[in-house]
C-alpha cells in the first residue's frame, strides 16, 4: 500500500492499492500496531469533533493579529478563544493538556518525564475528577468545557498538527492543569528538588513588577494600573494576549496562559489587576518514621499507618516511532504526597492541597464590577499565592498579599523537617483572607510590587507593619533593586502623569540599594596583581554608572555581574563569588567581541527569526530582561519584561488601555506576520493601542471569522464510530 500525505484540510493520505486484498489487509493492520504501539501520529485516524455548530462565536483579529471574541454566551466566548489561541499557538496548548495528564515524556522525552511524575505525585487528576461536580459551579464548567470543545474543533480542522498521544481534550484536562500548575508559582518544585539532592538540604522558601495610581495623585485624575508579569517568552505559562467580549457580560482584556480561559491579569471595564510572584512559607516537610518491618508503613501518634501506594506509567519519547515505559511509585500519607529517599522518607503538604477551585476563583474575578465583588472572589482563597495590584473605575486602589496560609501551631521551626509522627502538626484550615497584609485606598495614591516584602507596598504611612503578622506565616522581608528603585521614584513623584509612570517601569537604574553596587565594590577592593584581565575589569567597571541603556559600555560587563546574583537573590540560593563571576564574563566578552567594553545593545538581542534587535534593560532593572548565551556569545532575551499592560479610567469612569508583547500574537507562527510585528515596539519601550469596544476596533480588523460555523470544517470520509482498520481503509478506498 502506497500513501502520499496531502497537507492542508484534506484527508492526510489517500491511498492506491497496489497489493492483494489480503495484503492490504496485513498492511493496515501492521499499520495499526505501529499506532497503536510506537504513537506514530495519524491525522486521518482522528477522534476530534470534527464540526462543532453548537458554539455562537466571532473571532475578529486587529490590525496586530490580536483576537477579539465576541460570543453569545461566556461557554461561546471560552470556545473561540481556545480556537484563536490554538491558531497562534496549538503546539504549547497541546503540550500544556498533555502535561496535565502526565503524558508529556511521550512528546518531549526524557527531560518531561519529572513533569509527569509531579503531576501523578500531586494526585491532580484525582482531585479533579472526584470534585469536578461538586465543587465547580454549573457556569464555570461549562466554560472549561466549551474551552476544550475549541482545542478539540481546532485538533480535528489541522490534524495534521495533532501528536498522537493526544486524545481530545476534556474540561477536566483544563481544570488539571490550572491545580498542578499553582504550586510551582510559591516554590514547590524548589522543595522537591531539595528532596532529591544527595542530601537533605535545609527548606527554603522569576519576578514582575505591577504599580496602581489614585486619581489623587494622577496629574489628570485618572486611575492607572500597569501590569508587567515576567513569564518566560516561550512554554506553557508564557503570556498571550486576547480580548473576551460576551452576551453574559464576560467582557476582559489581558494575559492568558496556554490551556487557561481565563484572563490571568488585565482588566474589564470595571476593574483590573496585575499580579506577582511573593513567595511566603507555603510547604511543609515532614520526616516519616518508617517501620523497620515494613516499608510502606509510617508512624502517627504512637501507631503504624499503612502507605497508600499506586504506580504511574511513564510513557518516554526516545526516537522516532520509539518509547521506553517507566514505572514509578506514588505515595501518600495523610500529610499529603510521599516520596522516598536514601536519606529517609518525606511527607509534603501544601497551601490548597486538594483544591480545584482556582479556575472558580479566576472566572469571578474576571466578571467582578466592583471592589466588593474583587474582595469577595479573592475570598475564595483558592488561588493560593500571587500578590494582586488593583484598581478599578471608581477610583479606587489596593494591593493584596494574596496568600492562603495554614493555621500552624506557634512555637514550631516550620521552615525546617517537621517530625511526622506528630497529628497535632498537620495543619487542616487557613487564615482568612481578611487578615493577610493589605493596602486598599492609601493616602499616598499609589501602590506596587517587585516581588518584595509586602511591608514596602506604598508611602511608608500606609505600609502593613510586620509586627502584625504571625512569624509562623513566612513572609519574605526581601527587597531587590526594582522594589527599591519603584518606591524611589513613585514617592519622589508628586503628581504622576502616564508618560511618568512609563517611565518609572522603563526605569534602567542599578538603585543605591542594588546588589550588584556591593558587588562591584567586591572586585575594586580585589588585589589585581598580574592578572591583566581583572585589571581591565576593574577599570570598566570604574567607569559605569549603573544604568544599562543599549549604547552603554561598561553595561554588558554589569549587566552579567548582575544577572548571577539577582537569580541567587530571588531564590534565597548562595550568593556567587563576584570576582570570580566578573572574570570569567570578562573572558567571554572579549572571546566573542574582542573587548570586554562593549556597548549593552551588541550584546544583549531580541531574536525573533529574522528580526535581531538591541535591548536596554537587564536583570532587576525596572526594564527586567534576562536571556541566555547562543553560540555568537550574545545575550539572547528568553524571560523577563512580555506582555505589559497599562489600564486607564478616566474622570468618568470609561476604560482605556494600551499594551505591547515581546514577539507578536502568532507565539508559534514563524511565517504569520505577527510572529515579531510587536518586536520593534517592544525594543523601543512602547505600547500599542488596545481597542476594546467594538466601535474602536472597527476600523481596525484585520480578519473575522466563526469556527464551527462553515470554517475550518475537515472533509467526510472518516467516520468516528468505525474501527480503527475500517478508517484506515476507507481512506485507502
Amino acid at each position: 500500500m502506497a500513501a502520499s500525505p496531502v497537507r492542508g484540510d484534506g484527508p492526510v493520505a489517500r491511498c492506491r492499492l497496489t497489493e492483494a486484498p489480503g495484503a492490504a489487509l496485513v498492511a493496515a493492520l501492521l499499520f495499526v500496531a505501529s499506532v497503536v504501539g510506537c504513537g506514530v501520529r495519524s491525522a486521518s485516524l482522528s477522534p476530534f469533533r470534527h464540526v462543532d455548530e453548537r458554539y455562537d462565536v466571532e473571532i475578529r483579529r486587529d490590525t496586530f493579529g490580536v483576537p477579539n471574541i465576541y460570543g453569545k454566551t461566556d461557554a461561546d466566548a471560552a470556545f473561540g478563544l481556545a480556537y484563536a489561541h490554538a491558531e497562534d499557538d496549538f503546539v504549547t496548548i497541546q503540550e500544556t493538556l498533555l502535561m496535565s495528564r502526565a503524558l508529556l515524556a511521550s512528546r518531549k522525552g526524557r527531560d518531561a518525564a519529572p513533569a509527569d511524575y509531579f503531576v501523578a505525585l500531586l494526585g491532580a487528576r484525582a482531585d479533579v475528577a472526584a470534585r469536578y461536580e461538586t465543587d465547580l459551579s454549573p457556569a464555570v464548567r461549562a466554560v472549561v468545557e466549551a474551552y476544550a470543545e475549541g482545542v478539540n474543533f481546532y485538533a480535528a480542522t489541522h490534524p495534521q498538527e495533532v501528536d498522537g498521544g493526544f486524545a481530545p481534550a476534556t474540561g477536566q484536562d483544563i481544570v488539571t492543569d490550572f491545580v498542578a500548575t499553582s504550586p510551582l508559582f510559591f516554590g514547590l518544585d524548589r522543595e522537591l528538588k531539595n528532596l532529591y539532592a544527595e542530601a537533605p538540604a535545609t527548606v527554603n522558601a522569576s519576578g514582575s513588577n505591577a504599580f496602581a495610581v489614585a486619581p489623587s495623585r494622577s496629574s489628570d485624575g485618572y486611575t492607572r494600573l500597569l501590569a508587567n508579569s515576567h513569564q518566560p517568552w516561550a512554554g506553557p505559562v508564557t503570556w498571550y494576549e486576547a480580548r473576551l467580549h460576551s452576551g453574559e457580560g464576560w467582557d476582559v482584556a489581558g494575559g492568558f496562559f496556554p490551556g487557561s480561559p481565563f484572563m490571568l491579569l488585565g482588566h474589564n471595564r470595571y476593574l483590573g489587576w496585575a499580579s506577582t510572584v511573593n513567595r511566603p512559607d507555603l510547604v511543609d516537610i515532614y520526616r516519616l518514621e518508617i517501620n523497620p518491618q515494613n516499608p510502606d508503613e509510617y508512624r502517627l501518634d504512637g501507631e503504624w499507618r499503612t502507605l497508600e501506594k499506586s504506580e504511574i506509567r511513564i510513557r518516554v519519547k526516545l526516537w522516532g516511532p520509539f518509547y521506553w515505559t517507566v514505572s514509578r511509585e506514588v505515595l501518600r500519607s495523610v500529610h499529603g504526597p510521599v516520596v522516598r529517599r536514601p536519606h529517609g522518607t518525606y511527607a509534603i503538604r501544601y497551601a490548597g492541597i486538594g483544591d480545584i477551585r482556582q479556575v472558580e476563583q479566576y472566572y469571578r474575578l474576571n466578571k467582578a464590577q466592583s471592589l466588593a465583588d474583587f474582595r469577595e472572589a479573592m475570598r475564595l482563597q483558592a488561588i493560593p499565592a500571587t500578590n494582586f495590584i488593583y484598581a478599578d473605575a471608581g477610583g479606587n486602589i489596593g494591593f493584596f498579599y494574596n496568600a492562603r496560609f495554614p493555621e500552624r501551631r506557634p512555637g514550631v521551626d516550620w521552615r525546617g523537617y517537621l517530625p511526622g509522627d506528630r497529628s497535632d502538626l498537620i495543619w487542616t484550615s487557613y487564615v482568612a483572607f481578611d487578615r493577610v497584609p493589605m493596602v486598599v485606598n492609601p493616602l499616598s495614591g499609589f501602590v506596587f510590587n517587585s516581588n518584595n516584602t509586602p511591608f514596602h507596598a506604598s508611602g511608608a504611612a500606609d505600609n502593613p507593619s510586620a509586627a502584625d503578622f504571625a512569624i509562623e506565616w513566612g513572609i519574605e522581608p526581601f527587597m531587590n533593586n526594582r522594589a527599591w528603585r519603584a518606591l524611589e521614584l513613585l514617592e519622589s513623584q508628586p503628581r504622576i502623569s502616564r508618560e511618568l509612570l512609563l517611565a518609572d517601569k522603563f526605569d534602567l537604574q542599578y538603585g543605591e540599594h542594588a546588589m550588584v553596587r556591593d558587588a562591584v565594590r567586591t572586585v575594586l577592593a580585589a588585589d589585581s596583581g598580574s592578572d591583566e584581565l581583572l585589571a581591565q575589569t576593574q577599570a570598566v567597571l570604574r567607569r559605569w554608572d549603573f544604568r544599562t541603556d543599549r549604547d552603554n559600555g561598561p553595561a554588558s560587563l554589569g549587566v552579567m555581574l548582575a544577572a548571577p546574583l539577582s537569580r541567587a537573590q530571588f531564590f534565597g540560593d548562595a550568593l556567587p563569588d563576584p570576582v570570580t563571576v566578573v572574570r570569567e564574563a570578562a573572558a567571554h566578552l572579549r572571546k566573542h567581541f574582542g573587548r570586554i567594553d562593549v556597548p549593552l545593545g551588541q550584546v544583549q538581542r531580541l531574536v525573533r527569526g529574522s528580526v535581531d534587535l538591541p535591548l536596554d534593560g537587564g536583570p532587576d532593572v525596572l526594564r527586567a530582561i534576562r536571556g541566555g548565551r547562543d553560540a555568537s556569545g550574545r545575550i539572547v532575551a528568553d524571560d523577563g519584561d512580555g506582555l505589559i499592560i497599562l489600564a486607564e479610567w478616566d474622570r468618568e469612569g470609561r476604560v482605556h488601555s494600551s499594551s505591547v508583547h515581546q514577539f507578536g500574537s502568532a507565539t508559534s507562527l514563524p511565517a504569520s506576520p505577527h510572529y515579531s510585528d510587536q518586536s520593534a515596539l517592544f525594543a523601543a519601550m512602547q505600547l500599542k493601542p488596545v481597542w476594546f469596544d467594538e466601535e474602536d476596533l472597527a476600523p481596525h480588523i484585520s480578519a473575522r471569522y466563526r469556527p464551527g460555523r462553515g470554517q475550518g470544517r475537515i472533509p467526510v470520509g472518516v467516520r468516528s464510530g468505525d474501527t480503527v482498520v475500517e478508517q484506515v481503509l476507507r481512506v485507502c478506498e
